[in-house]
């Protein structure tokens, strides 16, 4: 997702207390900068954190890191955050921030940190054969996560992209994942502890179908 640069978010981001400006130092200790022992989960390009905001209000006894490569995108997210949290009369505890190249997420992530849950919500599906490596849910990507997931974790995966969500199905699989759920009309199906996210919205006011499944790591 394209955003135009905010002058304000570097700024506003370096005196945010949840937001890790050098993630390389907590890798394997993730659990130092929560203080606590609740379990740990992740999202991978946040974006707008319009999500991993509601997910936070709603799970205070769980940790959320969420990465994005964009801090001006962070900057916003970070907005969202405070905006959510103070609505509802909380302080953002649970959450961490950090802007960080996803290709090496090993670098700020080990198995020491025990994520529990991996959400990828609407990655950019770089239809192009030549950059399908790029896509978050590549088997490179996918084996990647299996060293830091613990062994009954899930991944939670949504998307607008039919020939993502195809080529992604197989990509679990191919790994060694087990898919627990999947349907190709997430709006029409029987989930109902769904958090809608601004991309989901966008798309499902075009009449596009949300396609999503779930796969733990076997």
């Amino acid at each position: 997702m394209r955003i135009r640069k905010k002058k304000w978010a570097e700024p506003e981001l370096s005196i945010c207390p949840y937001f890790i400006k050098r993630p390389e130092e907590l890798l394997g200790n993730w659990k130092s900068f929560f203080n606590n022992d609740n379990p740990t989960q992740l999202e991978i390009g946040c974006g707008k954190c319009t999500f991993i905001a509601k997910k936070a209000l709603k799970n205070p006894d769980t940790n959320f890191i969420a990465v994005d490569i964009k801090s001006d995108m962070l900057g916003v997210g970070r907005r969202n955050i405070e905006k959510l949290f103070s609505e509802n009369n909380r302080k953002v505890k649970n959450i961490a921030l950090c802007a960080y190249n996803v290709e090496h997420i090993e670098k700020i992530i080990s198995k020491s940190d025990k994520i529990s849950a991996l959400y990828i919500n609407f990655c950019n599906p770089w239809p192009r054969k030549k950059h399908n490596k790029r896509r978050l849910t590549y088997p490179l990507k996918l084996n990647k996560y299996k060293d830091f997931l613990t062994n009954d974790a899930c991944i939670y995966f949504k998307t607008d992209d039919d020939d993502l969500f195809r080529d992604s199905v197989e990509y679990f699989e191919q790994c060694g994942y087990k898919i627990t759920f999947i349907t190709y009309d997430l709006h029409n199906s029987d989930i109902f502890d769904n958090i809608v996210t601004e991309h989901e919205k966008m798309f499902s006011q075009q009449g596009i179908k949300i396609k999503y499944l779930t796969a733990k790591k076997s």
